[in-house]
C-alpha cells in the first residue's frame, strides 16, 4: 500500500470508537508549535505547517472519509489559512532572528488601543460574515466554527508579529472549540484544546515576564529547560 493512503486511512481503536493516527499527529505537530511559539523559536512555525496539513485532512471527512463523516469547512479551512500566515510568520520570525541569539523570533509587545479595538471588531463581524458562509456550505456548528475561525487567525497573525494579547484569543478560541469538537466526535483534537487551555495561559505569563525585563530577555524562563 501506498505509505500516504496507509496514514491517512491508519486508525486507533479505542473503547469501541475509532480515531484517526493523522488526527493525533497532527494534534502533536500543533502542541510542539505552541511549545516553539512560547519559547520564540523560529522552528516552531514549519512544525505547526505540518500539522496543519495532516489536520485539513481530518476536517473535511466527507471527502477523506473519516470515522466521523463530518464536513467542517471552519476547521478545514483555518488549517489553509494558518498556513499562509505561517508562512508570513516563519519569514518575520526568521528575519528577526538574525540580530538575536538562540534563533528567538520577534520580540513581543503589547498592542496599542487602537490595535486591541481593530482586533475586537474584526472578531465580532468576522465571527457574524464566516458564520453566515459556513451555515451555506453546510457545515456543522456554523456560529461556534466561525468563532473559532477568526480567533485563530487573528491569534496567529497576532503571534507573528509578537503581540502578547494572542494568547488570551486563544483562551477565547479554545473555550469555544472544546465543547464543539467533543459533540462532533473529534476526541483527540477536544483533548489538544483542553490541554491548549492551560498552556497558553502559561505562555501568557511567560510573554508577561519577557516584556517586563528590560532587556526583552527570557533567559530566566521557565520554560528554558524544554528541548
Amino acid at each position: 500500500m501506498n505509505p500516504i493512503i496507509a496514514l491517512l486511512d491508519a486508525k486507533l481503536h479505542i473503547a469501541g470508537s475509532e480515531i484517526l493516527w493523522r488526527e493525533v499527529i497532527g494534534n502533536g505537530f500543533g502542541l510542539g508549535s505552541a511549545i516553539g511559539g512560547m519559547r520564540r523559536r523560529v522552528w516552531a512555525w514549519p512544525v505547526g505547517i505540518a500539522g496543519n496539513a495532516l489536520l485539513f485532512t481530518v476536517f473535511v471527512g466527507g471527502i477523506f472519509h473519516t470515522p466521523q463523516q463530518l464536513n467542517m469547512a471552519g476547521q478545514a479551512g483555518r488549517q489553509l489559512l494558518f498556513v499562509l500566515v505561517s508562512v508570513y510568520g516563519w519569514w518575520s520570525w526568521r528575519r528577526h532572528a538574525h540580530a538575536e541569539t538562540e534563533q528567538r523570533g520577534v520580540r513581543p509587545r503589547w498592542a496599542s488601543r487602537r490595535e486591541r479595538i481593530v482586533m475586537v471588531l474584526a472578531m465580532l463581524v468576522g465571527t457574524v460574515a464566516f458564520a453566515q458562509l459556513f451555515s451555506a456550505l453546510g457545515s456543522y456548528g456554523p456560529l461556534a466554527e466561525a468563532w473559532i475561525f477568526t480567533g485563530s487567525i487573528l491569534a496567529t497573525y497576532g503571534m507573528a508579529v509578537g503581540l502578547a494579547e494572542f494568547w488570551l484569543i486563544w483562551i477565547a478560541v479554545d473555550l469555544v472549540g472544546i465543547p464543539l469538537l467533543v459533540k462532533a466526535g473529534y476526541y483527540p483534537s477536544a483533548a489538544l484544546y483542553l490541554i491548549y487551555a492551560g498552556f497558553v495561559a502559561w505562555g501568557f505569563l511567560v510573554w508577561r515576564r519577557t516584556l517586563r525585563d528590560p532587556s526583552g530577555s527570557s533567559e530566566r524562563e521557565p520554560i528554558k529547560t524544554v528541548a
